[in-house]
């Protein structure tokens, strides 16, 4: 009998970053942990409609960083930064409202952007998802998305899976199309994934996706993650 398990955190430590970094003991943990959850859901749900990829939290003694990875940083930064900054207040008021204290550190918000967003999973699940809720065929959706992330030169794979009451359908039932290779037990295989939910009126849709980009060796983690100064 075997297991599902999440491609990303079966690879964390091989090829794979934490995505929240800092250290904390006793009841601090607990708050820190708190506050990285509450934030995660809101950014997730506030910026849905701007191609949200990830969100990584670190923390130090002076500062709490949030990096924000979109694939449409003009549109979440705004004129002179103003977005940012109604971001920003935005996360306060709502750790303030949750008596989560900060104790000190300072808010800040890097916006990163996703160059080649095809090969994203993150971003091509939040695609299918538009297609589906403006009621577009589910096969038409599944089949052109697919094309546009194995049109990208760097993606050796893409698998995506949905589930739900498909086209309106009485029954639930699950569609899936597939076209490259997809080794899932390989650690060193840089491989994407994520999940979405299409909000339709009879029901949500269940969205998955896996894109599999090469393999990932020692010598590229090192070139990775070496200093630009040496």
């Amino acid at each position: 009998m075997s297991h599902s398990v999440h491609p990303f955190s079966h690879r964390l430590g091989v090829i794979r970053d934490w995505k929240s970094r800092w250290i904390a003991r006793d009841k601090g943990y607990r708050t820190a942990l708190k506050a990285d959850l509450l934030i995660r859901a809101f950014l997730t749900k506030e910026l849905r409609t701007f191609y949200l990829s990830d969100v990584q939290i670190e923390r130090n003694q002076k500062a709490l960083r949030v990096i924000i990875r979109t694939s449409r940083p003009g549109m979440l930064i705004g004129r002179s930064g103003d977005g940012v900054t109604k971001l920003r207040d935005k996360i306060l008021a709502l750790l303030k409202k949750r008596g989560i204290d900060l104790a000190g550190q300072e808010l800040k918000i890097d916006i990163e952007e996703v160059r080649n967003p095809e090969s994203n999973a993150a971003i091509v699940a939040m695609m299918v998802a538009e297609g589906l809720e403006k009621r577009l065929p589910f096969r038409r959706v599944l089949k052109q998305t697919l094309e546009k992330v194995i049109a990208s030169k760097e993606v050796k794979g893409a698998k995506i899976k949905l589930s739900g009451r498909l086209g309106g359908a009485e029954m639930a039932r699950r569609e899936d199309l597939k076209k490259g290779q997809i080794p899932l037990q390989t650690l060193r295989a840089d491989i994407d994934f994520a999940r979405e939910k299409a909000h339709m009126t009879y029901g949500d849709i269940g969205i998955k996706v896996w894109i599999y980009k090469g393999q990932i060796f020692e010598r590229d983690l090192k070139a990775a993650n070496k200093p630009a100064n040496q």
